[in-house]
């Protein structure tokens, strides 16, 4: 989910991922997740995804299946990324409607000041389509991100001599001469070296050490990146291109080595509802042992998708597990991994407003939104289908392993959309896929969540991106 040249190219690409058998207990607990990165900020809160491992869980509560509240900051951008560091401050990525420059937010959750206003704001350099949306936070609450100069900026905050909140660049290192002229970073995740990697739209891979020095290596050509890197404890980083999975991890030279690739049927068009020609999946680490066992990502095969399993290290193909068989057949969103268990959501048909440049025309050209999502466990012997439901889900479902619920926004309305559907807030069963509470939300299409991924806080709220601002579900 990123910004170009329009602001609703930035909305589009702004998209921008459990088993009755052992992965919840009697108590109804979900886990486990992989143990939390050191250079990340709070786990649950520190990346778009959650974690390093792009899992989608959270050790946080949500705000369970009662009466909710509902407030907003109407920002007049679309606000894909949305973090929260120790201090409990939230810091939002946002492109604005007027000037489209990608703006960083200050936020007080609770709505300490005036709606709409933010505690501090900073514009960042423009980037390319892909570029400038999945940044995290590190263990001093700094957005590290890189900007459309190709410089990696940590962003930190602090009150002035006045206590007034100030956001200001803590450090920079220009990535200019291992990144070529015309491309951008789609994705960045710190290892457990505190090294940070990264990947741009044209697949280059690369890591910035601690001390500043940063090393590269290209992927094949012609294969792109279009979604955000997953990194796991073991040192290895998983990059989904638009023909392949790769893992890959830090040679004895301190350089990014390739462990293993692995190609998946990328169909033959990209598909509506989705964003690039091939995955729509940032990969997810998961499992029942380390909580990074494995390594997921959904194909993008003709007429039916499958989920993949591979085994992180070797890439063993654990299995090619049919998804979305109730819902439309694709996914842009990363799977939600924990335990022995992935859930899918299907995004086929979805309205997005624009798509990357050189995305290719989908075929068809447009499709009614269905919706579904799917429950698939995993063990060492292969892969079960637990549930297929018809949910429309227009976010990126998150479970929480604290309430053993599974969070969303759906659209509401009929499955040709139109800008007159509504939205709802949306509890799951993860258990077996039943909807166990739908509260409606204000709005329409100014409220679209564009498939966005929401935060849940350290305090139970739920702030979900739109395409005009954030609204807080409390």
């Amino acid at each position: 989910m990123n910004l170009g040249n329009s602001f609703l190219g930035l909305l589009a690409a702004a998209v921008l991922a459990l088993a009755p058998t052992g992965t919840a207990d009697a108590a109804g607990s979900w886990g486990p997740l992989a143990p939390p990165n050191p250079y990340l900020g709070p786990l649950g809160t520190a990346t778009m995804h959650g974690d390093a491992g792009s899992s989608d869980a959270t050790p946080l509560a949500g705000p369970g299946t009662g009466g909710i509240s509902v407030a907003g900051y109407p920002l007049a951008s679309a606000c894909p990324t949305l973090l929260q560091g120790s201090d409990n401050l939230v810091v939002a990525l946002c492109t604005p409607v007027i000037g489209q420059t990608p703006t960083i937010h200050l936020l007080d959750p609770s709505f300490g000041g005036p709606v709409g206003t933010p505690l501090a704001s900073l514009e960042i350099a423009k980037g390319s389509l892909l570029g400038g949306v999945y940044a995290y936070l590190d263990n001093a609450d700094r957005l590290v991100i890189v900007d459309g100069n190709r410089t990696l900026l940590r962003v930190g905050h602090a009150r002035d001599a006045a206590g007034k909140w100030r956001l200001s660049i803590a450090s920079s290192t220009d990535l200019g001469s291992v990144i070529p002229e015309g491309d951008n970073v789609t994705g960045l995740v710190p290892d457990w070296s505190g090294n940070v990697w990264f990947a741009t739209g044209k697949s280059v891979v690369g890591l910035v050490t601690p001390a500043g020095a940063a090393a590269t290596i290209a992927l094949p050509a012609g294969e792109s990146v279009a979604n955000s890197i997953s990194s796991a404890p073991s040192g290895r980083v998983a990059v989904a291109t638009t023909h392949a999975l790769y893992e890959l991890h830090a040679d004895a030279a301190g350089g990014p080595e390739i462990l293993w690739r692995a190609a998946y049927d990328r169909g033959s068009a990209r598909k509506p509802g989705q964003l690039s020609w091939g995955t729509g999946s940032t990969p997810t680490y998961f499992g029942p042992n380390s909580g990074a066992d494995y390594l997921t990502i959904v194909d993008n095969a003709d007429g039916q998708v499958h989920a993949l399993v591979f085994r992180s290290g070797s890439g063993q193909l654990v299995c090619s597990q049919p998804v979305l068989t109730r819902g439309g057949a694709g996914s842009e969103n990363s799977p939600v991994g924990i335990g022995r268990s992935v859930f899918v959501a299907s995004t086929y048909g979805y309205p997005y407003p624009a798509v990357p440049e050189g995305a290719g025309p989908a075929v068809p050209a447009s499709a009614p939104f269905v919706g579904g999502m799917t429950r698939v466990d995993v063990d060492d012997s292969g892969c079960t289908t637990v549930w297929d439901n018809t949910v429309r889900s227009a976010a990126v479902p998150h479970l929480s392993t604290a309430d053993g619920l599974l969070y969303t926004v759906t659209r509401v309305g009929l499955h040709i959309t139109t800008p007159l559907d509504g939205y709802a807030f949306t509890v799951v069963n993860p258990d077996t896929g039943a909807v166990l509470s739908n509260r409606p939300l204000a709005g329409t299409i100014v409220d679209d969540p564009l498939q966005t991924s929401p935060l849940i806080t350290h305090d139970r709220k739920i702030l979900q991106g739109t395409v005009t601002g954030i609204l807080r579900i409390s």
